[in-house]
């Protein structure tokens, strides 16, 4: 298929943001005595940060407020913005199309953060639209994300090619009726 646009999960897909998260969530769960082993938080890379602290919560029987907790991790990985780095082989391929083809981000995150992060890795102006978890209902793996970001550009869903680099992003965009780029087989990660 030759797409008519491009939709780009933000985080571990664009930048590198991962080990930062990673250190932001051991840091706002700890005081609540909730665990998240590491390749547990790679599995759940795409779901927001509200579902992922509802999860942890209710399955290790440990009560958190989700926002509150959400609110602690997005303060502590700010703190760490200065070590995020952009994807550059992914990169590329959002400036090769800029200008050529709509583009948009559909990101599990809170849009506070991912203007954050686009900011800092200076991408944002590639984009013509973006969609966080704060602008949908139903979060990866739910195709609410992705359906919505083609909305926005103006693009069926069937024309779009989404760029993902987790499972849960993956069966969002599938969902979605996209073609789904496995950025970790790029990167040579999964």
């Amino acid at each position: 298929m030759t797409p008519q646009a491009l939709i780009f999960d933000l985080d571990g897909t664009l930048a590198d943001t991962m080990p930062a998260h990673y250190i932001a969530w051991k840091e706002a769960l700890e005081p609540h005595g909730i665990v998240f082993p590491e390749d547990r938080f790679y599995a759940c890379g795409g779901m927001s940060t509200l579902t992922i602290v509802e999860m942890l919560s209710t399955e290790q029987g440990k009560p958190a407020d989700p926002l509150t907790v959400s609110n602690a991790k997005y303060e502590a990985f700010f703190k760490h913005l200065p070590s995020i780095q952009p994807i550059d082989p992914i990169l590329d391929v959002a400036k090769e199309h800029h200008g050529k083809l709509p583009m948009a981000i559909a990101t599990g995150g809170r849009r506070h953060g991912a203007e954050k992060i686009l900011a800092q890795v200076g991408i944002g102006h590639l984009f013509e639209s973006m969609v966080t978890a704060d602008d949908v209902s139903n979060h990866k793996p739910h195709p609410e994300t992705y359906l919505r970001a083609a909305e926005l550009i103006g693009v069926a869903p069937e024309n779009c090619r989404a760029f993902e680099d987790a499972d849960p992003g993956i069966a969002s965009a599938r969902a979605a009726g996209m073609e789904v780029v496995d950025v970790r087989e790029i990167l040579g990660t999964g």
